[in-house]
């Protein structure tokens, strides 16, 4: 796939970390429980399934949600501030569960920020990028942004062309549950621009946002592939019409 190397590096320029008493208590309670569940064995398997990208403290899903409830108890919502204090400071930690609780506390409040969080977002979509983070922040940050901001779509039309495979992924699946509200001149401009593309995770993503809009509009998806199935990898082709046939 080709893509282990660029997952490691480091995007060039990190937002600065905002001041935020709530990130303190929360990062504070955050590592001292998950350290106490942390379990080597599981740490291995998990850091191999995700091809080493980054190590795991070895917490399973349900455990670390759980977990992380327990952390969040008693606290008060965050401002947009206190989101992006959380999220890049979980983010300097190593192990993957750390991330994943960022992901998971911006999701739950994301309607809290405002465009002005997209530099964040976009600095965790290209730090030890991968697709378990980066495909929940395109669609429930990064799409929530979006919609709230229509003025984020020129955004994305930047992002699609952008050199990083998980930037130009993210403008592809920031839609993904947009449904009726979906711009579909964009959805299908964007999976045309980047049809040629030799990276798995971008002809996969073709595939599925395509697919994911077929529930709301299955004629659309079968004409549009029908049209530009040449220019469409095979890959892209089975996956958007997975679930409706031609």
């Amino acid at each position: 796939m080709g893509t282990r190397r660029r997952a490691a590096e480091p995007p060039s320029e990190a937002p600065s970390v905002p001041v935020s008493e709530l990130a303190d208590t929360v990062l504070g309670r955050l590592v001292a429980t998950y350290a106490q569940h942390a379990d080597p064995r599981n740490a291995e398997s998990m850091t191999a399934y995700m091809k080493g990208v980054v190590p795991f403290l070895g917490i399973p899903s349900t455990e670390r949600r759980a977990l992380s409830k327990s952390v969040l108890e008693g606290l008060p919502r965050p401002d947009e501030a206190d989101c992006a204090a959380v999220a890049l400071r979980a983010w300097q930690l190593p192990e993957r569960e750390y991330h994943y609780f960022a992901v998971d506390y911006l999701r739950r409040h994301v309607k809290r920020c405002s465009s002005g969080f997209l530099p964040v977002a976009r600095h965790l979509i290209t730090t030890v990028s991968w697709w378990d983070t980066v495909d929940a922040l395109a669609a429930h940050v990064v799409g929530g942004l979006v919609a709230a901001d229509p003025a984020l779509r020129g955004a994305m039309d930047a992002w699609i062309e952008d050199d990083d495979l998980w930037v130009a992924r993210t403008a592809l699946l920031h839609q993904l549950r947009y449904k009726d509200a979906t711009d579909t001149e964009r959805l299908f401009a964007y999976c045309l621009r980047q049809a040629g593309h030799p990276d798995f995770f971008i002809r996969k993503a073709i595939g599925w946002c395509l697919r994911e809009y077929a529930k709301t509009d299955a004629q659309a998806v079968r004409d549009f592939v029908t049209r530009h199935e040449a220019r469409l990898a095979p890959l892209s082709v089975r996956e958007a019409l997975k679930n409706v046939g031609r």
